[in-house]
């Protein structure tokens, strides 16, 4: 388990360092190649699922820094006096467009691990003068926040980074208040992803950075109502197509076409007297 935090770690170092002109090389969870430049699908998945008008209100270095699957700022709803949590906010874009949301009155708080993550965060919260926002170092499997604490959660092609996601959904229900709302964008697998040739696992997870791997949709559901929540629901927004997978052709690209990869808006929320 120490293993893959590290690993993970390593990644988004690398992908701040590049972002921020430190290094040649990065990675994320479903952005930057091996070679540091992103096909065209990346590019789709972490640039096209923000608008124009919400990358404009952002540093470039911001925009630069998105290494998600989708947009969870505009999957939560978001209202002026709101507390927000984003786990794993990376370079800080999902933090920022919430804590212009939930202004005035309102607070976003950006979880993350790696020391050159949240010094990117930082910079680009300087840089767009948004003061109703705290970057917090820590895990999102214990979360440094009390019970109750706030009124979102939300998150960006994370989740599937943990090898104790059960864990990460417990601590979400936990700082969560009551009725509280959890909102997050994650890969997830469509079918049973144990019926996948172990090579085509291992290439789905290279080309995404996802080190422990996505869970199925309906293993995702099933865990959030066990940790206690209610209205679950999985959305599934893009479906990945094999041919667009590097290294996957043949029979390989087949069994994927059994058991896709996919983008999924994932909604839940915490019971009013739990």
């Amino acid at each position: 388990m120490e293993e893959l935090k590290q690993r993970v770690r390593e990644r988004y170092a690398g992908a701040a360092r590049n972002v921020l002109g430190e290094a040649e090389d990065g990675g994320s969870c479903c952005g930057v190649a091996e070679s540091g430049e992103r096909t065209a699908l990346e590019v789709d998945m972490a640039c096209g699922s923000y608008s124009e008008a919400e990358r404009r209100e952002l540093p470039q270095l911001a925009a630069d820094a998105s290494l998600g699957c989708g947009n969870p700022v505009a999957l939560a709803t978001l209202s002026p006096g709101e507390v927000v949590l984003d786990l794993g906010s990376g370079g800080g874009i999902d933090v920022l467009l919430s804590a212009r949301r939930v202004a005035p009155g309102g607070r976003a708080y950006g979880l993350d691990m790696t020391d050159e993550m949240l010094e990117l965060a930082r910079r680009n919260q300087a840089e767009a003068g948004v003061e109703n926002a705290e970057f917090l170092k820590g895990e999102i499997e214990d979360v440094p926040l009390p019970n109750g604490h706030v009124d979102v959660v939300i998150s960006n092609c994370v989740i599937n980074l943990s090898a104790e996601k059960q864990r990460v959904i417990g601590e979400a229900i936990r700082v969560l208040k009551p009725g509280g709302r959890f909102a997050v964008s994650d890969v997830v697998f469509l079918g049973e992803k144990n019926k996948l040739p172990p090579g085509v696992a291992q290439s789905v997870e290279l080309w995404s950075g996802c080190v422990s791997g996505a869970l199925e949709k309906d293993e995702f559901e099933r865990l959030l109502w066990e940790a206690g929540f209610e209205e679950v629901t999985v959305k599934v927004t893009h479906t990945y197509p094999p041919g667009q997978i590097a290294g996957l052709s043949g029979e390989d690209a087949e069994a994927l076409r059994e058991v896709p990869a996919a983008s999924a808006f994932i909604r839940a929320r915490k019971p009013e007297a739990l």
